[in-house]
């Protein structure tokens, strides 16, 4: 029973703080005056999320993924090199690494 209360208050914290950090971001972008250089800040900032969240998942998966995750991220930052498309680029890496694994690698 105890874990069960303690597993309810720990999620309410986290929703508590979660939608917080939410009001509290867009109340503070409301009194930012957006100039081109917060714009391209805000803009690129999912970009580096998301870069950050990838070379951790690549640094420690390396012994289970093999080859393959080494291929797809690679394939992946040519796609954004040329393109300058995150998407693209996602989308590039996740079907490199489908196909890996489907060759076996």
């Amino acid at each position: 029973m105890v874990d069960a209360v303690a597993a309810f208050a720990a999620v309410t914290l986290l929703a508590v703080v979660t939608m917080a950090t939410r009001f509290g971001g867009v109340w503070i972008m409301s009194t930012v005056a957006i100039t081109p250089r917060i714009e391209a800040f805000l803009r690129s900032m999912s970009v580096s999320v998301l870069i950050s969240i990838v070379a951790a998942s690549v640094w420690t998966s390396t012994s289970t993924a093999g080859p393959r995750i080494w291929i797809a991220v690679g394939a992946a930052a040519l796609v954004m090199a040329f393109t300058r498309s995150a998407l693209t680029a996602m989308l590039a890496g996740t079907a490199i690494a489908a196909l890996a694994r489907s060759l076996g690698l």
